[in-house]
């Protein structure tokens, strides 16, 4: 017997409504809405710990084809907020898939919408740009929805990271298992050791250190320079994650203590951490940069890499220091995408050249951390 639709809708705070069916969960939900372009990779994105407190629009119109698997996860479950698709597929069909993508979402109680007309909420938000909202279906009062994401707490100025970080610290040791990857980045023997600091890490970026021969211990991100030190590594590197990297003062003296001890690399939070630490200052992006198709120009090879981006927050490229020079730019929109130290072994880039899912023109960022390492 079919379930019965259950009505959902999701309101902004500037007081657009839209009106749909909920798919997963039931309840109700606030976050800041934002969207991603990305084609595939949907579950990949659910369980990004980057996407903590806000609501997800996918601009592909049917979601939900291949279904989900354990192998995809890039955390231990889904973290966003919300899920809004134009067209939920709920019988999906692939060898890989082991539940459906609603099943998954009512297994971890996050709200699916479907049936809304996911161009028009798209197009409103790239001129509006990313706003706070209320996704619901026990409340379909609009006004009394519109009010409580006016209500909600803003993105600017919050630590999400408390949510998503790890409690204690543990060794990785999963490299690929995808034999098409290891061919794209080639396995060395683990030569070094890297101490990861975990703001709301992707797994895949773990995968990638212990590919390129890295043993990694992962601490969580509120620890002290003197507990990263402790444990001698050969380098540090700097995890993505949720939030304003404005608010997390406590990150920014641990890193701005490491700075010179050992080589640092720094992925999307990482990226702008390290800029903050280093004197540089980061903004709030209209509507951010969300999906596995964004060009970025490389300084140093002039050529154009397509990649995978998750970020809503930006160093601000005039208020690099000196000692830190660009080394990609986003050729979207001219923002700072990647930066090096001019004689410190450090270097961060703002996309996520794991690519999970995403394509893999980045890959070669890991083979050059472990060379700044040996």
């Amino acid at each position: 017997m079919a379930r019965a639709r259950i009505p959902c809708k999701l309101a902004l705070e500037d007081g657009v409504v839209y009106s749909g069916y909920a798919f997963g969960a039931e309840g109700e939900r606030q976050g800041e809405v934002v969207f991603n372009t990305s084609i595939t990779g949907y579950q990949e994105i659910l369980t990004d710990p980057s996407y903590k407190g806000q609501i997800v629009v996918m601009t592909y119109p049917h979601i939900g084809n291949y279904g989900v698997n354990a192998e995809d996860r890039e955390s231990w479950r889904p973290q966003v907020e919300g899920f809004v698709v134009r067209e939920v597929i709920k019988e999906p069909s692939n060898c890989r898939a082991e539940t459906s993508l609603e099943q998954y979402l009512r297994e971890h109680g996050i709200i699916g919408l479907t049936g809304v007309d996911t161009r028009a909420l798209v197009r409103h938000i790239r001129i509006r740009g990313a706003m706070r909202g209320v996704i619901s279906t026990t409340d379909l009062n609009e006004a009394s929805l519109v009010e409580k994401a006016r209500n909600s707490p803003s993105m600017i100025g919050r630590d999400l990271v408390q949510q998503v970080l790890c409690s204690q610290p543990y060794t990785w040791q999963e490299g690929f298992t995808s034999r098409f990857a290891a061919e794209l980045l080639p396995t060395h023997p683990p030569h070094h050791h890297v101490v990861a600091l975990d703001f709301g890490m992707k797994w895949n970026i773990l995968r990638c250190l212990v590919q390129v021969g890295c043993r990694v211990t992962v601490l969580p991100g509120n620890v002290s320079a003197d507990d990263v030190l402790r444990y001698q590594p050969n380098g540090i590197f700097l995890s993505n994650g949720p939030g304003d990297p404005a608010a997390l003062g406590y990150a920014i003296q641990t890193i701005r203590a490491l700075i010179g001890k050992k080589p640092i690399f720094g992925i999307c939070l990482g990226h702008q951490l390290l800029g903050l630490a280093l004197g540089a200052e980061t903004f709030k992006l209209k509507f951010g940069h969300r999906g596995a198709n964004h060009p970025v120009l490389n300084y140093n090879t002039q050529r154009v890499e397509i990649t995978t981006q998750n970020h809503g927050f930006a160093v601000r490229l005039d208020t690099l220091p000196a000692d830190l020079e660009p080394t990609h730019i986003n050729l979207n929109d001219h923002t700072l995408e990647g930066m090096r130290h001019r004689t410190l072994p450090l270097f961060s880039v703002q996309y996520h050249p794991e690519a999970s899912a995403g394509p893999h023109d980045s890959f070669y960022l890991f083979e050059q951390f472990r060379q700044l390492m040996g």
